[in-house]
């Protein structure tokens, strides 16, 4: 088994009201956590301590997490001894963080780069990753940015392609067709993003996933 070093997380730049179940929400779907250890000072930012099962899981979290904007706060994630994790390479790291095995890419829950060209994704299931919506997204074009996230509604995904004719594409291939990753299958709704104010109130929730 891998050293516990190797397999430990340091998370930086917590906002103050963190709650441990919004540390497991954040980093879940990278494998097995062994413990999470809060800290929370006297003054801000918080951080914690996360271990995994395996340190290939650690290197993930760290692919995908670190410079994630969480409610405001830009965490710095690194292995807690303070090796930063190789970055990503192929698609390129961005603001957020995406994770998972064998795939590559940062960027905010995905590749980094972004466009005019946004569809928006209803009907996902809860433990849908970036890298699942990429990859069954790029089905229709090329796809240069995606991400998951939560709202009232439920889960959902933004995904941006390099050109109009791939995302009027996506819409008519991809539209009420099934999404599967390992742990389910659904059919999802795929729509042109409207950027009108009133749209934009799809930001990020902090309820605990379910």
């Amino acid at each position: 088994m891998s050293s516990r070093f190797s397999r430990m997380i340091y998370v930086g730049n917590l906002p103050l009201d963190i709650k441990e179940w919004e540390v497991e929400d954040l980093f879940y779907k990278y494998g097995r956590i062994l413990d999470i250890e809060l800290k929370i000072p006297h003054r801000p930012p918080c951080y914690c301590f996360v271990e995994f099962a395996n340190a290939r899981d650690a290197e993930d979290a760290i692919r995908g997490r670190d410079g994630y904007n969480f409610d405001g706060c830009r965490l710095r994630v690194e292995l807690a001894h303070g090796s930063r994790g190789q970055s990503s390479s192929g698609d390129g790291r961005g603001s957020y963080g995406g994770g998972g095995r064998g795939r590559g890419g940062g960027g905010r829950f995905g590749i980094s780069q972004r466009s005019e060209y946004r569809v928006i994704v209803r009907g996902l299931p809860s433990s849908a990753s970036w890298q699942d919506l990429k990859d069954h997204m790029r089905k229709a074009g090329d796809v240069c940015f995606a991400e998951v996230s939560r709202d009232s509604k439920g889960t959902f995904g933004l995904v941006d392609y390099t050109n109009y004719d791939d995302m009027k594409y996506a819409i008519r291939k991809l539209d009420d067709t099934e999404f599967r990753n390992p742990w389910t299958r659904t059919y999802i709704e795929v729509r042109e993003y409207d950027r009108s104010p009133r749209s934009r109130s799809w930001s990020r929730s902090r309820s605990r996933r379910y």
